[in-house]
């Protein structure tokens, strides 16, 4: 449930208002002036609450509702209890989405964490620096010697942004976080504590032991990407590393030198990404997947969590498993051993 010491709704909405917004069809038209000014989970719900139900395993929730508006499919509509606003959508979960982003924006895109406007008196700023005018440079905040940082960006209190970086418009760098060696596009992301443009894993075997190979290369963020708390992006060794646009990395996550990360691509938590690694558009990650170096990755991949990459995966393919092998054979090998240890058991059962 919100909230209202952090995060107040910026107004209510009406029942009527939300199925314009997103389209939805509202089951009972007599109900469009039922008030929405909070969002909770189904089996919670609550006075003023909106709520979404989606998919067969929930559609037992439905009849226990506890809510002033629902967003379901139509399908399930007729289980809603009486008085419950109806709101009949084909992907309730996004539309629910949407209604939460308008209902709290602060909480959509962050924003400055000490109230500060304009630059803090107590921020360090380069004098060779160009910060737009309506960026936000908050206390502690360091701003390096030639770096350019765009209109409307939030940069939070004790992040350093290194020589000659370039961010964006309408950005957030959040507390904590180094940027060095990095170009960065609009409506960038970055959470606390990151780690963007430090050196690569790079060295090679010497007389003495491991022996450094410079990292001359650099970062190269897309427009509308985010990047999760304490995760890392290591700038290239000759070449850049990029992440694609619109692309989503959850907190934990590396990503070494020269990799190259497609367009709206999602990463969850405690992945490693190896170097030189191609990963195309749109593909998804799990958690705590790990990926072999100079791998590519087809446009459109599922990998399932926990997996371990040690060979190329094609376009559209799913794959899991530890080494990762296509879900379909992961899954025979699985049910296979299964019937061996059943086997097994029965023999010495016997025995």
């Amino acid at each position: 449930m919100t909230d209202p010491v952090f995060f107040a709704p910026s107004r209510r909405y009406t029942a009527g208002e939300v199925a314009n917004l997103t389209g939805a069809s509202l089951l009972d038209s007599d109900q469009a002036e039922i008030a929405i000014e909070a969002l909770a989970p189904a089996n919670e719900g609550g006075n003023g609450a909106l709520v979404f139900v989606d998919g067969k395993r929930n559609f037992a929730l439905m009849q226990s509702l506890r809510a002033a508006a629902v967003l379901c499919p139509a399908d399930f509509a007729s289980k809603a209890p009486p008085g419950i606003a109806v709101l009949m959508h084909p992907r309730p979960q996004q539309a629910f989405a949407m209604v939460g982003r308008l209902l709290f924006p602060q909480a959509a895109t962050p924003g400055p964490m000490t109230g500060e406007t304009g630059i803090s008196p107590h921020a360090f700023i380069d004098p060779s620096a160009h910060v737009e005018d309506g960026a936000i440079v908050e206390a502690g905040a360091v701003i390096g010697p030639g770096v350019s940082i765009g209109t409307g960006t939030v940069v939070a209190p004790h992040a350093v942004v290194g020589r000659s970086c370039q961010i964006g418009r309408d950005g957030f760098v959040g507390p904590g976080t180094s940027i060095q060696y990095a170009l960065v596009g609009n409506r960038v992301i970055i959470h606390g504590g990151a780690r963007i443009g430090q050196d690569g894993f790079g060295f090679v075997g010497g007389a003495k032991g491991p022996e450094r190979v410079p990292q001359i290369g650099r970062v190269i963020i897309q427009d509308d990407v985010e990047i999760g708390s304490n995760s890392t992006v290591d700038r290239g060794a000759m070449s850049d590393t990029i992440i694609g646009q619109g692309t989503k990395i959850d907190n934990l996550v590396q990503i070494a030198h020269n990799v190259r990360i497609g367009r709206n691509c999602i990463i969850a938590g405690l992945s490693g990404i190896s170097g030189s690694v191609v990963v195309g558009d749109n593909v998804t990650m799990g958690g705590g997947v790990g990926l072999a170096d100079h791998l590519t990755i087809g446009p459109g991949a599922k990998l399932a969590a926990r997996s371990g990459f040690m060979n190329n995966v094609p376009a559209g393919e799913v794959w899991g498993g530890y080494p990762a092998q296509p879900m379909a054979e992961a899954m025979r090998e699985i049910a296979m051993l299964r019937r061996m240890a059943r086997t097994r058991k029965q023999g010495d059962g016997n025995g």
